[in-house]
């Protein structure tokens, strides 16, 4: 972990150093000459006691993270379970090289290196930006989202967790909705419609690929009012399988298989909600979204409903209800999760989760109908 450190540290050292010398040809001519008793840029670092390059490296370099962790109660087949768990800590760093020019590098303490991309913004609005590396890739509403302003506890649907690689299907592994890939996208028509192209390993994170194929993806999402967006994304690929499934046992681990994805969905928020004593108001939104698969001869679909509305002051109400078949050919091979519950933010970013799910199982799921209870404690920077 200290190596990772040491090693993204030193990345970043570079990069700003880069991106000082980049400025410093771009700007040279605008730069003021020394004074005959020196440079009066020297004399200003005697007088506030600290080096240019540090005042350099603190300027582009942004620091953000957060944990999230809590208690879980179920009682799948009538067997009571309840643990304390600690889901996620993750920290990253955003070096700003130019401008136009930006690193990301991002590592969840509690698993893996989650991302690690650079972006290039080509035009001088935001119409045409290049991104490279490993990062989440745009496919569905929910995936590109970061779990700290998901309403859910369990974070993403069903639907979104198996389709978009985050992990619940053993023929992907677990990738976090994560790929190593090249994007490019932006904003047109001043911000009325947005895109995402993506050509990407279909491999998932941390990992060679395993065949020639290259996945790609392609979203676009239309803003025609405020708060309103409509959004379809699509995903074409061919896997390499490195694990199996009960479900579509044709495919064996090592097998290349067809892999495509799509979804349409909507969402709309309202005005901002002011009665919160913290500065980042907070508006009623709702979410939906409807999504297919199909891995091999073995078609999955699947959707959610979800809705967040403030209440009183820092108070949240949240509901969800969204179901998934894995396979569409088989009866019982479906899950539906009903869940209610509040969220309150005691400090901006920061909120405590409390929510109940009732899970409906198909015949063919391992657990039958159960009850899940979760509560959870967010902390972002």
């Amino acid at each position: 972990m200290l190596r990772t450190l040491a090693v993204a540290l030193a990345v970043f050292s570079s990069v700003a150093a880069m991106g000082q010398q980049t400025e410093q040809r771009e700007q040279s001519s605008s730069l003021e000459l020394p004074s005959r008793d020196g440079c009066r840029q020297s004399q200003q670092q005697k007088k506030s006691g600290q080096p240019d390059w540090l005042k350099e490296l603190t300027s582009r370099i942004t620091l953000n993270g957060y944990a999230q962790g809590g208690w879980s109660y179920q009682d799948p087949n009538g067997e009571k379970t309840n643990s304390y768990n600690l889901k996620r800590t993750l920290l990253w760093a955003k070096a700003r090289i130019t401008d136009r020019w930006s690193f990301l590098f991002m590592h969840d303490f509690s698993s893996v290196v989650q991302e690690f991309y650079t972006d290039y913004r080509i035009t001088r609005n935001n119409a045409l930006t290049v991104r490279l590396g490993q990062f989440k890739h745009s496919y569905t509403m929910e995936n590109p989202l970061s779990p700290t302003v998901l309403e859910l506890v369990d974070v993403y649907s069903q639907a979104v967790l198996y389709l978009a690689g985050e992990g619940p299907d053993p023929l992907n592994g677990v990738n976090y909705g994560r790929d190593m890939g090249l994007e490019i996208y932006g904003d047109l028509a001043n911000g009325l419609l947005r895109y995402n192209l993506a050509l990407m390993s279909g491999q998932g994170i941390n990992r060679k690929d395993q065949n020639n194929q290259k996945d790609f993806i392609a979203k676009l999402e239309v803003r025609p009012a405020d708060g309103l967006r409509l959004v379809a994304s699509g995903y074409l690929g061919t896997g390499c399988a490195v694990g199996t499934a009960k479900w579509n046992p044709d495919i064996q681990v090592g097998d290349n298989y067809r892999r495509n994805r799509y979804s349409v969905g909507a969402e709309y928020k309202t005005r901002p909600y002011t009665g919160s004593r913290y500065k980042e108001a907070r508006p009623a939104s709702i979410r939906a979204e409807w999504l297919g698969g199909q891995d091999g001869d073995v078609g999955s679909r699947g959707g959610y409903v979800t809705a967040c509305i403030p209440v009183v002051d820092a108070l949240d109400v949240v509901a969800s209800g969204e179901t998934f078949d894995r396979n569409t050919k088989v009866d019982g091979w479906d899950q539906t999760n009903l869940t209610i519950g509040l969220q309150y933010w005691y400090y901006k970013k920061c909120r405590v989760q409390l929510q109940y799910t009732r899970c409906l199982c198909g015949e063919n799921i391992s657990t039958k109908d159960y009850n899940w209870l979760q509560a959870q404690v967010q902390v972002a920077f």
